[in-house]
């Protein structure tokens, strides 16, 4: 089994990618198993989309990867606490557990126009057995908002 750490390296340097294609700062790593079945950058300013998330992208990756809606017994790394779009979406492609980074207030400072609803409330609130753990690599990810925020080529969001 990959560890949320390893899994989480591989969402970070995935998210520099993002970062160096005029992308805004997060990524998103899926596993089962031994298996990544799913590794994607924010796209949001690329495609125009303002859903199409790092996590939200790869469960859109992860569901074809397997050929079902359903992820069960997947473990997911992302360099930020997911918005409440994406935590829902976590847990109705039933993931086992989510491992995140950076939090919403660091995404907030960072200029991001984020709803103050943490993820773990979003799950509270909707009865989910889905596992959520913070703070995994925490310095690397709340770092690649200062990268971001560095880069020549970003566009404001």
């Amino acid at each position: 089994m990959i560890s949320p750490e390893d899994l989480m390296r591989l969402a970070i340097t995935t998210c520099r990618q993002g970062i160096a294609s005029g992308q805004s700062p997060f990524g998103c790593a899926i596993a089962i198993g031994d298996r990544v079945i799913a590794n994607a950058h924010n796209t949001v300013l690329s495609g125009t989309d303002i859903t199409a998330h790092a996590e939200m992208n790869a469960v859109r990756e992860a569901n074809l990867a397997v050929a079902s809606i359903f992820l069960e017994g997947a473990v997911v790394a992302t360099t930020c606490e997911p918005c409440p779009m994406c935590m829902a979406a976590l847990h109705w492609a039933r993931v086992a557990e989510v491992y995140y980074g950076a939090s919403i207030a660091d995404a907030d400072s960072a200029g991001f126009n984020e709803l103050k609803v943490p993820a773990a409330e979003v799950l509270r609130q909707g009865g989910s057995r889905v596992k959520l753990a913070g703070g995994v690599l925490s310095d690397e990810c709340r770092s690649l908002f200062g990268e971001w925020l560095a880069h020549p080529g970003r566009q404001a969001y």
